[in-house]
């Protein structure tokens, strides 16, 4: 793993991009509420929350050193958060996520995600 200083958190954001990057499991999991085991949950703004509690949402590259260990990480992060504010508000921020999947804004999202994974967890 790349040297932060919380590399918990940082865990936790590569958890949630890589939920973001993986329409199967969003359908699985997010929509039909099949979870891999007892006292699982997750969902599409749980993933949303995550990334806002370790600030690469408003502030990516304020997180290098301590969540994000680069500035090519901070800028796919960026372009990742671009890409959900643009479906958040297209779609509408308090729809199920199965509207969010359905949305022909998703595949930038997954793009974006698949592209912010391969960077987090080269």
């Amino acid at each position: 793993m790349k040297s932060v200083e919380f590399p918990e958190r940082r865990d936790e954001v590569i958890s949630a991009v890589r939920a973001l990057s993986d329409p199967e499991y969003q359908r699985r999991v997010w929509v039909e509420r099949a979870y891999p085991q007892s006292g699982f949950f997750d969902d599409f703004t749980l993933n949303v929350n995550i990334l806002g509690d370790a600030g690469v949402w408003d502030y990516p590259r304020e997180t290098i050193g301590c969540t994000l260990a680069s500035v090519a990480e901070a800028e796919a992060m960026e372009s990742l958060v671009a890409r959900l504010e643009e479906t958040l508000e297209g779609v509408g921020r308090e729809s199920p996520d199965s509207d969010f999947l359905a949305s022909c804004l998703w595949p930038g999202v997954v793009e974006a995600a698949r592209s912010a994974l391969a960077l987090l967890t080269r």
